[in-house]
């Protein structure tokens, strides 16, 4: 008995492939996309973490502090290729990346700091005496 030849679509390639855009729109990657970013307070330092990877942090990423908001901004570049089976296949991507992170008042901005390492982005921003403490405040919730 003869098999049918088994259905091969998308000419070989990938199936993976074709649901790269669709992973990229749902994890939030567009041209004006967030950071993400992980905030801690310990010791009276603010310490941000941002998901940086494959960028040069000495030309592209920008970090400044705008009206008591800390801003971070990057420019992405990848390109990757692939060759096997006498097929070429490849890909770019490219786009501005963004967060504002608010900062308590009474910050230096003259001693904030910041270091890159292994595609994380560490900003640390020394908080004013008491501040950590200050901030946080529970709110009650009323029943009508």
């Amino acid at each position: 008995m003869n098999e049918a030849p088994r259905w091969q679509p998308f000419d070989r390639r990938n199936p993976m492939d074709f649901t790269e855009p669709f992973r990229r729109l749902f994890e939030g990657e567009n041209p004006r996309s967030m950071i993400r970013v992980e905030e801690e307070t310990r010791d009276n330092v603010l310490t941000v973490r941002a998901e940086l990877p494959g960028v040069d942090p000495d030309n592209d990423v920008d970090i400044s502090v705008t009206e008591g908001q800390l801003q971070i901004r990057a420019e992405r570049r990848e390109m990757s290729e692939r060759k096997e089976d006498g097929s070429y296949r490849s890909e770019f991507r490219y786009g501005s990346l963004f967060r504002s992170i608010p900062l308590p008042k009474g910050v230096k901005e003259e001693d904030i700091s910041a270091s890159y390492k292994d595609g994380i982005l560490e900003v640390r921003v020394p908080l004013p005496e008491g501040e950590a403490e200050a901030t946080k405040r529970k709110i009650r919730i009323s029943r009508d």
